[in-house]
């Protein structure tokens, strides 16, 4: 995707509203009438909708119905209708509003997109006809979610995907800035619904909030942030009841002159991922399983983490990584296909769960680790498979520890309302000494 021009087009606002914003035809007129008073305040609006309530989840239960196992064109085509029957919905209120609007499929959007059914990427859009209707003094309404092929197939962009659906035409437009808008006030420190003393966050930087999207924070599609961050969208995300509050999601470059380098704050949020199991694929000879591995993933567009590959004493490989639990079957399957006839095992863990720390200058600040380790096993809980950066700490545990390995480790860093240190801090707690480091010689 390449944006045309340079330079920002200010006039221009893109807002997308969730699935749970637009449930029922009440809330449908309520974001109508908040578009209404932003289009005739002067600006030039586009709309980005998701699908209705549960929507999506309902066709996917009607699919599998039908066929159990659904083919991707015909799923993708199915589960389309829900973001374009939203689309029309919000188009026909603001109509009654008296303002002029359209809306536009993913095909009609000029949204060009590739790769496999249920989890296509956005190549480029081509913003003609959308630039047209837009100095026309029109609202454009946009079905989220969805692109067309080169062969003109409907293509979806996986759950989520409106999200990166608004950010690439605020990108296309030079629009510099991208609101999304759901039930949710913004990001939080953890997810409220498990940690009550989760803490909104009025400013995160764009790289931290994409760990925190990869690792499972629901509040925003990962591969929005990504875009976010490669083509400098800044993102508001919020409440659509609720006027411009929320957490902006930008490059942050300023910092308090007043604080120490050494006691910044480290440790912004603690995310957890239920949705994920561990595969771990055993070779019993040579050669080196992992590039036919790793070919196999980037064919089929299936993101994989936490992963070790180590030689076995007595010859072959083991080779273990996490994926989505959905993609967790068909990636077992591809294995022991991409192994044979070698000698070789599949192990499939599914009651795991990845829990993660995510700031900044982690992994130059073993500390942090060495913390997270010691919160978890000192309260019973099996921490396996670390994977570590600078920007985020993650081990799996057992899934029915999930939510209380978050609450200690929301704990344990200082994140809560209600904390009286500094999140993050590396103070040490009560009782406890830091050790001296040696002071460099000169």
């Amino acid at each position: 995707m390449s944006t045309q021009g340079s330079g920002p087009t200010s006039d221009v606002v893109v807002q997308k509203y969730g699935g749970s914003s637009l449930a029922t035809v009440s809330q449908v007129r309520q974001v109508a009438d908040r578009v209404g008073a932003l289009a005739r305040s002067g600006r030039r609006v586009v709309v980005v909708v998701s699908a209705q309530g549960d929507t999506t989840d309902e066709l996917i239960g009607r699919a599998g119905a039908v066929n159990p196992h659904p083919a991707g064109h015909e799923l993708d085509q199915l589960l389309a209708t829900g973001e374009t029957a939203s689309a029309a919905l919000m188009a026909m209120a603001l109509q009654h509003s008296g303002l002029a609007a359209t809306a536009l499929s993913g095909s009609r959007s000029g949204i060009l997109a590739t790769g496999p059914h249920g989890a296509g990427v956005i190549v480029a859009i081509d913003t003609e006809q959308l630039r047209t209707l837009l100095d026309a003094g029109q609202v454009v309404v946009i079905a989220g979610f969805q692109g067309v092929t080169a062969d003109g197939d409907i293509i979806t962009l996986g759950r989520g995907g409106s999200d990166t659906t608004a950010v690439a035409v605020a990108a296309e437009l030079r629009a510099g800035h991208c609101e999304i808008y759901s039930d949710v006030r913004g990001v939080y420190t953890a997810d409220p619904r498990v940690v009550p003393d989760a803490r909104l966050m009025p400013d995160i930087d764009i790289d931290v909030m994409t760990e925190m999207a990869f690792a499972g924070a629901r509040v925003m599609h990962s591969r929005a942030v990504e875009l976010a961050a490669l083509y400098d969208v800044d993102i508001l995300v919020g409440r659509s009841t609720a006027t411009r509050t929320g957490t902006r999601i930008h490059r942050l470059h300023r910092r308090d002159g007043n604080d120490m380098l050494e006691d910044r704050t480290a440790v912004m949020a603690v995310v957890h991922d239920t949705d994920i199991a561990r595969i771990t694929l055993r070779t019993h000879d040579t050669p080196d399983p992992s590039p036919a591995v790793f070919r196999f993933l980037a064919e089929e567009s299936i993101p994989a983490d936490m992963t070790t590959v180590a030689s076995a004493p007595g010859g072959g490989f083991s080779l273990g990584l996490t994926v989505h639990r959905s993609h967790a079957a068909d990636v077992s399957r591809s294995f022991s296909d991409l192994m044979a006839p070698r000698r070789h095992g599949v192990e499939v863990e599914d009651q795991v769960a990845k829990v993660s720390i995510v700031g900044q200058g982690l992994l130059s600040r073993p500390e942090y680790a060495s913390r997270m380790l010691a919160s978890l096993v000192g309260s019973g809980i099996s921490a396996r498979s670390l994977s570590a950066s600078q920007l985020r700490v993650s081990v799996t545990v057992p899934s029915s520890d999930a939510v209380r390995a978050v609450g200690l480790l929301h704990s344990e860093f200082g994140l809560g309302a209600a904390a009286g240190a500094r999140p993050g801090s590396l103070s040490p707690r009560p009782g406890c000494r830091r050790r001296r480091r040696p002071r460099p010689r000169s």
